[in-house]
């Protein structure tokens, strides 16, 4: 950025702290204002030479003939292009480390999987979490052309959403820093459920010409907040079906093994153990109890373990209805426990 290039990075930190302070109080800064601002340690007569440079450069301007400096166009260019590129930099390392931790998650879920079969020499199945909590954490829209808009939606949990909206119209720098500051201020923290006609309405006539901008970008809030479609379940174990003659002597031996290849049906067990009001205990759903229909001959235990931020997952074991029910709730505690802690401590 060649602006940036000519300046120093005390220039930058005086320029920026103008902007600031000439933002908050909308008069005219000087540079004994300046020599109060945080960790600059500077003389009001250098700042003073800093301020005139910065003038000569045309970042600043004196409206009159008092000491106080405002902000130029090209002042106000630079400051909202560091902004623009702190933000995506910040949004392209949140989403490195969360690919790095999904892909740890999934060798961690898949192997937990495996050692619950062969520990309890039943069938076995872990969902990835999926965000319950359905918060905003922060909003980025930035130009893709001068057609699209790529609005970035971080969920509780750090789950990233990216969508394409299309416009009439490019939007400007100026005009995206705006909306992205009415946005991220309206809706940081909030649920769906707290996003009512009211707020909608003010967002719409705050955001003005750019009102079907905000419109759209609610649109993709509340599709990117439904239960997550991304969910992957590991199994492992199912053949040990067989070796439970009242289950293998019968057909449905075939048909829980389908529903483990599938998982469809596991997708919807999982669906309808996150639901339960009080979901972060152990659920034993025996023979007609059963939410999938092809486990009817069997005990299903569930159990939910938690990401934070609203992100929960689930752990299932199904065997037969004489399955060792002690065992089976001190090993599912045991695995909720362990993942609880691991997820905790990798935050």
């Amino acid at each position: 950025m060649q602006a940036r290039e000519e300046l120093s990075e005390r220039k930058l930190t005086i320029l920026h702290a103008i902007i600031q302070t000439y933002l908050e109080t909308g008069e005219p800064v000087g540079s004994r204002t300046i020599s109060k601002y945080s960790d600059l340690n500077l003389s009001s007569a250098t700042i003073r030479n800093e301020m005139a440079d910065l003038e000569e450069l045309g970042y600043i301007l004196q409206p009159h003939t008092s000491a106080g400096r405002i902000p130029s166009d090209k002042g106000y260019r630079l400051y909202v292009d560091m902004l623009m590129e702190e933000k995506e930099q910040e949004l392209n390392d949140m989403q490195e480390q969360m690919l790095e931790k999904a892909d740890k998650m999934d060798q961690l879920l898949s192997q937990a999987a495996k050692v619950l079969a062969n520990n309890t020499n039943y069938a076995t199945m872990v969902s990835t979490p999926v965000n319950n909590a359905n918060k905003i954490k922060f909003i980025q829209l930035s130009n893709v052309d001068e057609e699209q808009l790529l609005a970035v939606i971080v969920l509780g949990g750090n789950v990233i959403k990216n969508k394409i909206i299309t416009m009439d119209e490019q939007l400007s720098n100026e005009n995206l820093l705006k909306l992205n500051m009415l946005l991220n201020t309206s809706l940081n923290g909030m649920s769906i459920e707290e996003i009512n006609l009211g707020l909608i309405a003010r967002l719409k006539e705050q955001a003005g010409i750019h009102s079907a901008v905000v419109s759209d970008v609610l649109d993709a809030v509340a599709d990117a907040i439904q239960v997550d479609d991304g969910m992957h379940i590991y199994t492992s174990g199912a053949t040990n079906i067989f070796r439970y003659p009242e289950l293998s002597d019968k057909q449905s031996a075939q048909e829980i093994i389908s529903a483990f290849e599938e998982k469809q049906q596991l997708s919807e067990l999982v669906t309808q153990t996150l639901a339960q009001e009080d979901n972060t205990g152990i659920q034993v759903y025996i023979g007609d109890e059963t939410p999938v229909q092809t486990m009817k001959d069997c005990s299903v235990v569930t159990a939910t373990y938690e990401l934070g931020e609203g992100m929960k997952g689930t752990i299932g074991i199904i065997g037969p209805k004489r399955m060792d029910y002690e065992h089976v709730l001190k090993s599912l505690k045991k695995l909720q426990s362990e993942l609880d802690a691991i997820f905790h401590k990798s935050e």
